[in-house]
């Protein structure tokens, strides 16, 4: 069995002072919200082994806020930064998914972008929660996070189709939750 991550960036400014979209930066709802995925995933097991993140600044900061809010609850994964994510289509995205068999993680977490990773929990969906599978029909909105679940013991065996989407969760599904 493995178990597969993909969370989508926080809100992020509408423009960079670079002028470069690679340059964009959490604002302050985005700060918030990746600390407020980051509690809930460390509070529900099983915890990502592998953790592969854009190089964009809005990832990077995504995740070191992610982390933060959860370091202190779970073990430290295995984290890299990849070129690759930024702009990557589903077709790359799984070949990145993939690719984690050198290292053969249980459980891999993609930080990364739209329409890339909701095109990918789109096509990657077979089965699962029918609540979480419409919510992710709907969007993959920012800080949103698709845990999927793959019957197979190798990451080079993940194909489209096949996985069971065990839970979608975004920050504003949290708020409501909670109101409830």
């Amino acid at each position: 069995m493995r178990r597969l991550l993909l969370l989508r960036h926080a809100k992020t400014e509408t423009d960079a002072p670079s002028g470069h979209d690679q340059d964009r930066r959490l604002d302050d709802r985005g700060r918030s919200d990746a600390a407020e995925i980051g509690h809930w995933i460390g509070r529900h097991p099983p915890f990502p082994e592998l953790v592969l993140v854009s190089t964009a600044v809005r990832a990077r900061q995504t995740w070191d806020l992610v982390w933060e809010a959860m370091k202190d609850k779970v073990p430290a994964p295995e984290v890299e930064l990849l070129d690759e994510l930024y702009g990557a289509e589903p077709t790359q995205l799984l070949r990145i998914v993939r690719m984690a068999a050198s290292s053969n993680p249980k459980r891999l977490m993609l930080v990364g972008h739209n329409p890339g990773m909701h095109e990918m929990a789109l096509m990657l969906v077979g089965s699962g929660d029918k609540a979480s599978i419409k919510a992710v029909e709907d969007n993959l909105p920012t800080a949103g996070l698709a845990i999927l679940d793959f019957d197979i013991k190798d990451w080079t065996d993940v194909a489209f189709r096949r996985g069971k989407l065990a839970l979608f969760v975004s920050p504003k599904l949290l708020r409501q939750m909670s109101k409830d």
